[in-house]
C-alpha cells in the first residue's frame, strides 16, 4: 500500500520532467543567443542635428563677432566719421542680426509644438491651403467676444473615436493675441519667425555685397584717410556676409535633408513608428538639436529614442505620455532593439513604477496609454530579474489584476462589427496582456505567493479557464473569439505554474485552487469539447495532476462527473495525430495520479469499461508506460474479490505482453512492466494458468528469474531515471516464489541471496516513494525496500 504524506514538500523541476522520477539537477534558465548590436536609426537624426548645430554655432559666433565689432569699433570709435549711408547700413545689419538671433531662439521652442516639421515647402503648402480662409476668419472674429475664459479643447481618440475634453491648453493652439484667429496661434508664429530669418539673411547679403563691391565708404571726400575706417568697415561687411551665407547654407542643408531626403520619414519607418506619424521622431530631432545648440555640440549625441520616450513617460501631459508609451512599446517588441530597450527600462525603477501606475487608468482617453504600458510590462516580465523588480513594487499585482475583466456573463453582443466589437477587442487584449504578465511573473516562487495572496485574483484566473462548447469547436464565431481562446490558454498556463509551485506556498495555492468550485468543472468542459484544441486539453490534464498532490483533492476531482471519463477518452483515442500525442501522455499521467492510493477512483475507472483498451495500449509505444502504471494502480488498490471473472481474464491477457517486455526492454519500459507483473501473477489461481502465460510469452520461469538477476546486477546503485526498478524486481521475485514454490530453488541456484545483500547495503530513501515531484518524494510505499529484502530472504531460506 502507498501512504500519502500531508506534510511533504513538493518541488517542481523544469519543463519536460515527469512525476514518476525525481529531477537529478535543476535545469538552468536557457540563455538567449547574443545578438550583434544593430545601429539605432535615430543616430542619423542626432548626427544631422550635430552638423546643423556646428553650422548654426559658427554662424552665430560670426554674427556675435560682427555685432561686437560694429558696436565697439565702428559706432564707438568712428561714429562721427561714418557716412550717413554706412551708418544706416551698419545699423540695419545690426537690427537684422538681432532679430534673427531672437527669432532663432524662440523658433525651436515653438517648433516643438508644431503639427509638422517647419520647412519652406511645408509652409508654402500651408499658406496656399489657408489663404482662402483668411476672409472667413475675419468675418468670424466679431463673434468671439463672448468666449469663456477657459477654453476646452477636443482630442479625437485614435481607436475609440470618442471625443474627450480637458481643462488645459495645448501649447500649439494658444492664441498669442485676441481677435486674430489662426494668424497668431503659437504654431503659426514659428512660421513667421522662419521666414523672418530667411529675409534677414538675404537682406544682410545684399547690403554687404553691395558695399564690398563699391568700397566707397568715404564718398567724394578728398581728405587723406588717417584712420582705419576703411579696413574696419570692410571687415564688418565681410563678417556679415560670411555669417548670412553660412546661415543660408545651414537652411539649404536643412531643406535638403527634411524635404528631399525625407530623413524624418525614413527614420520613422526604420523605428517602426509609421502608423503613428512623424510627430514623435520630429520632436526627438528638435530635442537633440536644442541640446546641441544650448550646450556642447556633442550633447545631442547622448540622446536616443528610449531615453527620450522614458522622459516623456514621466511628464504630466497625456499626449506626451502616449508618445513615450508607444515608442517604448514598439521598441520593446522589435527584434533588433528589444534587448537594449528592456535593459534600460528594467534598470530604471521610476519608469517601472510609472508603467505599473498606468495599468490602473480607466478613463477612455487613457485607454491607449494603458494598453501600451501593459504591452511593455509583458515584455519586461519575460526576464526573471525584471519580473522581480516589477513584482517588488507595492501594489503591482493588484494593478495587473485590474486588467482582468471577464465579460462572460455580461450579455454584451460580441459578434457585431462596430463600436461594441472594437471595445470587446480592446477588453480582451487587455485581459490577455494581464494574463501574460502574471504568467511570466509566476516563474518566480515568491511571485506565485504574492499572486495567491492578492484578493480575488485566483478566482479571476479560474474564471478565464472556462470555455464554452461553441468556443472550443468553432473559434471564428465572433470577432473577439480568437482572443477568448488565447485567454483560456494563457489562464491555463498560469494556473499550471501556480499549482506546480514548491513548498508551503505551492501547498497553499493548490488548496485554494482546488477549493474554488469552478476549477475542476471548467477544466472538464475543455476535456470534453476541446478536440480541436489539444493544447488546452493537455494543460487541463496537467493541472489536474498537480492538484491531485494534495490530500482530498484526488477524491474531489474523481467525484466531479465526467472528469475521469474525459481523461480516459483522450488517453485511449487513437485518432489523435502523432504531433499532438503529448495530450495523451499528459492524460495518462493524470489518470495514474488520480488512481494512486484512491480505491474509489479505481472503482470509477473499472466501471468505465476501459480495461480492454488499457491492456491493448500496452502494445502502443506512445502510451504503454502510463497504461502499465494505471493497470498497476488498479490492481494494487482494488481487492481481488472486486474483480469479476471477465475483468480478471482481461488483466491476465496482458501477462504475455508484460513478460516479453521484461525480457526484451530496457530502462523505463522495463521498470513499469516489472512493476505490473507481480500484480498479474497474484490473479493466477492455478499453476496451470501460470504456466500458460509463460508459454504464451515464450519465456520460461528460469529466463525471467535470470532477467531479474541481471537487473539487480546492472543497477547496483539506485538510479534516479528508474528509481523503482530494483524494488519492483524484488516484488516480482517474491510474487514468483509465492505463486510457484519451485522457483525458490531457481533463485537459489542463481545466487539471488548475494544480490539481495548487495541491494540491502545500497538501499536509499529514493526507492521508498512511488511518485516524485522534483527532488522530493510525494507518495511513500507502505513497506520500505529493506522490508521487501527481508521478506525475499526469508522465502529463499
Amino acid at each position: 500500500m502507498v501512504d500519502r504524506t500531508t506534510d511533504v514538500v513538493v518541488e517542481v523541476g523544469s519543463s519536460g520532467r515527469t512525476i514518476f522520477r525525481p529531477d537529478e539537477t535543476p535545469t538552468p534558465e536557457p540563455r538567449r543567443p547574443t545578438q550583434l548590436p544593430v545601429p539605432a536609426p535615430e543616430k542619423k537624426l542626432t548626427l544631422f542635428a550635430l552638423r546643423l548645430a556646428v553650422l548654426e554655432k559658427i554662424a552665430s559666433r560670426l554674427g556675435s563677432l560682427g555685432f561686437v565689432w560694429a558696436t565697439v569699433v565702428l559706432l564707438g570709435g568712428f561714429a562721427g566719421s561714418l557716412e550717413i549711408t554706412d551708418f544706416w547700413f551698419v545699423t540695419v545689419i545690426l537690427v537684422i542680426e538681432g532679430a534673427r538671433l531672437f527669432s532663432r531662439s524662440h523658433e525651436l521652442e515653438l517648433q516643438h509644438q508644431s503639427k509638422y516639421t517647419i520647412s519652406g515647402i511645408n509652409i508654402f503648402r500651408f499658406l496656399v491651403k489657408h489663404v482662402i480662409q483668411i476672409f472667413h476668419q475675419a468675418a468670424h472674429i466679431a463673434g468671439n467676444d463672448n468666449r469663456p475664459p477657459v477654453r476646452e479643447r477636443k482630442i479625437v481618440q485614435r481607436n475609440s473615436g470618442q471625443i474627450t475634453r480637458t481643462r488645459t491648453w495645448k501649447s500649439s493652439d494658444v492664441p498669442m493675441l485676441p481677435y486674430t484667429g489662426w494668424v497668431f496661434v503659437s504654431r503659426n508664429v514659428s512660421r513667421v519667425f522662419y521666414w523672418l530669418q530667411i529675409a534677414s539673411a538675404f537682406a544682410s547679403i545684399a547690403i554687404s555685397t553691395i558695399q564690398l563691391i563699391k568700397q566707397d565708404y568715404g564718398g567724394n571726400d578728398s581728405k587723406p584717410k588717417r584712420t582705419n575706417l576703411h579696413a574696419a568697415l570692410t571687415l564688418f561687411y565681410s563678417l556679415a556676409l560670411a555669417e548670412a551665407l553660412l546661415f543660408l547654407v545651414e537652411k539649404a542643408y536643412w531643406e535638403y535633408m527634411i524635404s528631399v531626403i525625407k530623413i524624418l520619414e525614413k527614420v520613422n519607418e526604420e523605428c517602426g513608428l509609421e502608423r503613428f506619424g512623424t510627430g514623435s521622431v520630429r520632436r526627438f530631432f528638435y530635442d537633440a538639436y536644442s541640446r546641441c545648440l544650448n550646450g556642447s555640440i556633442f550633447d545631442g549625441l547622448k540622446m536616443d529614442m528610449v531615453i527620450f520616450a522614458m522622459e516623456l513617460l514621466v511628464t504630466n501631459s497625456l499626449d506626451e505620455q502616449l508618445i513615450g508609451a508607444e515608442i517604448l512599446s514598439i521598441f520593446s517588441t522589435h527584434d533588433d532593439y528589444s534587448v537594449d530597450t528592456l535593459q534600460k527600462i528594467g534598470t530604471n525603477l521610476a519608469i517601472i513604477e510609472r508603467l505599473v501606475e498606468m495599468l490602473n487608468w480607466r478613463n477612455k482617453n487613457q485607454e491607449d496609454v494603458r494598453m501600451s504600458a501593459a504591452e511593455i510590462l509583458s515584455r519586461l516580465a519575460s526576464k526573471k530579474q525584471n519580473s522581480l523588480r516589477v513584482a517588488g513594487i507595492p501594489g503591482a499585482i493588484e494593478s495587473i489584476s485590474s486588467l482582468l475583466e471577464n465579460t462572460r456573463d455580461s450579455g454584451e453582443a460580441t459578434d457585431e462589427i462596430g463600436e461594441n466589437s472594437i471595445n470587446q477587442l480592446n477588453l480582451w487584449t487587455l485581459n490577455n496582456l494581464g494574463l501574460l504578465i502574471l504568467k511570466r511573473l509566476a516563474r518566480d516562487h515568491d511571485n506565485c505567493g504574492k499572486i495567491g495572496k492578492t484578493k480575488g485574483l485566483l478566482s479571476k484566473i479560474i474564471d478565464f479557464t472556462y470555455a464554452e462548447k461553441r468556443l472550443l469547436e468553432k473559434s471564428n464565431v465572433a470577432v473577439a473569439e480568437p482572443y477568448k481562446v488565447l485567454a483560456v490558454k494563457r489562464s491555463l498556463k498560469l494556473l499550471k505554474k501556480l499549482v506546480s509551485t514548491t513548498g508551503a506556498t505551492g501547498k497553499n495555492l493548490r488548496m485554494i485552487v482546488s477549493g474554488i468550485v469552478f476549477t475542476v468543472s471548467n477544466i472538464r468542459e475543455t476535456l470534453h469539447h476541446g478536440k480541436s484544441q489539444p493544447d488546452l486539453q493537455k494543460l487541463g490534464a496537467e493541472i489536474l495532476t498537480f492538484l491531485a498532490f494534495e490530500e482530498g483533492a484526488t477524491e474531489k476531482i474523481g467525484g466531479t462527473g465526467g472528469v475521469l471519463k474525459g481523461l480516459l477518452c483522450i488517453f485511449l483515442n487513437n485518432e489523435i495525430p502523432k504531433d499532438k500525442s503529448g495530450v495523451r501522455v499528459s492524460a495518462g499521467e493524470s489518470i495514474a495520479m488520480l488512481a494512486q492510493g484512491s480505491k474509489s477512483n479505481c472503482q470509477r475507472i473499472l466501471r468505465s469499461n476501459v480495461l480492454k483498451g488499457l491492456v491493448e495500449a500496452l502494445d502502443n509505444p506512445l502510451i504503454r508506460l502510463n497504461s502499465a502504471r494505471i493497470l498497476r494502480n488498479l490492481c494494487a488498490y482494488t481487492a481481488p474479490g472486486q474483480f469479476n471473472e471477465e475483468m480478471k481474464k482481461i488483466i491476465k491477457s496482458a501477462g504475455a505482453t508484460v513478460l516479453m517486455a521484461i525480457k526484451s526492454e530496457d530502462r523505463k519500459p522495463q521498470e513499469v512492466m516489472v512493476g505490473l507483473a507481480p500484480h498479474i501473477l497474484k490473479l493466477m489461481s492455478t499453476p496451470e494458468e501460470l504456466r500458460g502465460i509463460f508459454e504464451e510469452a515464450g519465456v520460461s520461469e528460469e529466463e525471467l528469474a535470470n532477467a531479474l538477476i541481471n537487473i539487480l546486477k546492472k543497477y547496483e546503485q539506485p538510479v534516479p531515471k528508474v528509481p523503482r526498478i530494483r524494488r519492483f524486481a524484488i516484488e516480482l521475485t517474491i510474487a514468483m516464489m509465492k505463486a510457484n514454490p519451485e522457483t525458490v530453488k531457481t533463485f537459489q541456484n542463481l545466487e539471488m541471496k548475494n544480490e539481495l545483500e548487495t541491494i540491502f547495503e545500497t538501499a536509499a530513501e529514493l526507492e521508498n516513494f512511488d511518485i516524485f515531484s522534483g527532488t522530493v518524494g510525494l507518495a511513500r510505499h507502505g513497506s520500505t525496500i529493506n522490508e521487501l529484502i527481508e521478506e525475499a530472504m526469508l522465502l529463499l531460506s
